[in-house]
């Protein structure tokens, strides 16, 4: 090879190494992935892992989930641990038991109560009966059910009967709980609320409805389209403060602010999300959906999420960490 030739070569090689380093380099900042980026391949052995919820119990942080069964059909709960917030492994399920689960559960919240974890689900897959449920654990891996379950459904005009994506939380010196239903046309899901005292054990005859002739939220703004769900509350500076999806799955749904002096009546604190979608070609660009506000033993405030960027074919979880101004709570970390 003469020396030109072998200098064009040297060239010509030297090319195509640099365009491989840039696409590369480009390729990766695409689908770069946050710093927490859980899923769970389930049975059905993919990714999937929605509606994440964290507690921290018996020394440990765990993180509660729902995953599908075969078909997309017999949801249940997946369990992970952690103890840093970031680094996630899987240490076990809630199967669906025996009757009005038995087509499956989904859609957990947390609390600790007198030393015993106290989780809160929903019955899926029964259309407009799918109810609220409720059982105890010592460990977190294990747990007795409500002999009264299902605990929760609503009533009244405004809504079809159905609860689904329970949160509840202690405020003034009793338990909310928080629920997402259907209006009467099944199109629009909305927020409504019922309330126990302190010392309840959370059975089915303990509850008092007060959403009972309209919702305490629903959707309004653009971006909400026809869906308010998923609520997440924590208790700041006096106020109750609640993270919510707006707008249904993939539409894209996108966290909302809005806040509460008496667990009742509600103000949204800002009329656009907190938290959108990501831009095209990120993982999060189909949603950033169904919250959960988390503080841990730091102090630190975390807001857990879901995402995708292929319309639900696969699902992630993740978290942003939240500061705390006059106006209210506020992204950290913008990077998403």
């Amino acid at each position: 090879m003469n020396s030109r030739r072998h200098s064009n070569f040297i060239f010509f090689f030297i090319s195509v190494i640099f365009t491989l380093i840039q696409n590369a380099g480009l390729s990766q900042k695409v689908i770069a992935q946050p710093q927490m980026y859980y899923s769970d391949s389930g049975v059905n052995k993919k990714p999937y892992a929605k509606d994440p919820y964290v507690v921290y119990f018996n020394n440990t942080y765990y993180m509660y989930y729902s995953i599908p069964g075969p078909q997309l059909k017999a949801w249940y709960i997946g369990i992970a641990s952690s103890n840093d917030l970031i680094n996630w492994k899987k240490v076990g399920d809630i199967k669906p038991v025996e009757g009005f689960e038995s087509k499956g559960i989904c859609a957990p919240s947390c609390l600790v109560k007198n030393g015993e974890l106290h989780i809160f689900y929903q019955t899926y897959g029964n259309g407009k009966k799918d109810a609220i449920c409720h059982a105890i654990s010592t460990d977190g891996l294990h747990f007795q059910r409500d002999a009264t379950n299902p605990i929760f459904k609503p009533t009244g005009k405004w809504n079809i009967g159905r609860a689904i994506d329970a949160e509840v939380v202690f405020y003034k010196n009793q338990y909310f709980l928080y629920f997402a239903t259907r209006d009467s046309s099944y199109t629009i899901q909305q927020q409504g609320v019922a309330v126990t005292n302190a010392n309840s054990n959370f059975s089915r005859d303990s509850w008092v409805q007060l959403s009972l002739d309209s919702a305490i939220l629903k959707p309004q703004l653009p971006w909400e389209t026809k869906c308010l769900e998923a609520a997440s509350c924590i208790v700041k500076d006096g106020y109750l403060y609640m993270f919510y999806a707006g707008g249904y799955n993939n539409e894209p749904q996108q966290i909302g602010v809005a806040k509460s002096t008496d667990g009742l009546h509600w103000q949204r604190v800002f009329n656009e999300p907190i938290l959108i979608n990501g831009e095209k070609g990120t993982w999060n660009e189909s949603e950033s959906g169904h919250p959960n506000i988390f503080k841990d033993q730091k102090g630190r405030y975390h807001l857990f999420f879901q995402g995708n960027n292929d319309k639900g074919n696969t699902w992630y979880l993740s978290k942003v960490e939240i500061g705390w101004n006059k106006k209210g709570p506020f992204i950290i970390n913008k990077k998403r």
